[in-house]
């Protein structure tokens, strides 16, 4: 089962094609989705990673601390926020 991952302090200069390239060390990648700001467009800096289950651990385990241009990611499993929305 997919399980999906919160990806934070991510550089702005960051690129999906980056982002999953950092991750496919783990397991298959199943969708990167980078959350922009609504009004301008630019990244926000965190985003969401969906891998499998036990590949999406491994990476949580693997990925948090390391740093990724110049700034240290925090890797976590994302939360449901109330209301329906993912909160790291």
């Amino acid at each position: 089962m997919p399980k999906r991952i919160y990806v934070g302090n991510l550089p702005f200069t960051a690129t999906e094609s980056e982002i999953r390239t950092l991750f496919e060390e783990y397991g298959t990648v199943r969708e990167v989705n980078m959350i922009t700001d609504r009004e301008t467009g630019r990244f926000r800096g965190f985003g969401f990673i969906e891998m499998d289950d036990e590949e999406a651990d491994t990476a949580i385990s693997k990925m948090d601390g390391v740093e990724f241009g110049g700034r240290a990611l925090r890797v976590n499993e994302a939360r449901e926020r109330p209301g329906g929305r993912q909160l790291q």
